[in-house]
């Protein structure tokens, strides 16, 4: 995702404004559902991802769920909840979860912005990269532990680390 500090100017503005601005720039649907948030869906590799944004002023958090369906057979849960573990001590900026009853992946992050602190338009920008990458990242992994009967372990040497340096 690019720079986009250019597309807004004030440092003010409200962390949801940022969002809806970034949204327009990259031609995503979105639905502002309310003034603190936002719902947005974003295109990945594998799938489509639900994204929703909401801003709570009381403890000054910018909450971010990125979402996919899933909904895995129950003999494989047991190893899916491995997985996910396995993913989530590879993911330091978030955390998987599965919402069962809503047939639902998730990927949750929390941007604290604490002491009157302004959400940057490269902050939002990085967290929704963030969350689709590693939705991306994982979700082979997922798929191979639910129905390609892999153990973990060889699911996630699938889901392998982003690259450093040059070659």
């Amino acid at each position: 995702m690019a720079n986009t500090e250019h597309y807004l100017g004030a440092d003010d503005l409200h962390p949801i404004d940022v969002v809806e601005t970034l949204a327009e720039h990259y031609e995503w649907d979105f639905d502002r559902v309310a003034e603190d948030q936002i719902a947005m869906v974003v295109e990945g590799s594998w799938r489509s991802y639900s994204i929703t944004l909401a801003w709570s002023s009381y403890d000054e958090t910018l909450r971010m769920v990125c979402t996919f369906e899933m909904d895995p057979p129950e003999d494989t849960l047991p190893s899916l909840y491995h997985a996910l573990n396995e993913a989530n001590d590879a993911s330091w900026a978030g955390a998987f979860s599965l919402w069962h009853e809503q047939r639902l992946m998730v990927y949750r992050y929390g941007l604290l912005l604490g002491g009157e602190a302004t959400a940057q338009p490269e902050q939002i920008d990085q967290m929704l990269s963030a969350a689709v990458a590693a939705c991306e990242r994982f979700y082979p992994a997922f798929q191979l532990v639910c129905w390609g009967n892999s153990p973990v372990k060889e699911a996630m040497n699938i889901a392998m680390t982003q690259a450093y340096g040059r070659a």
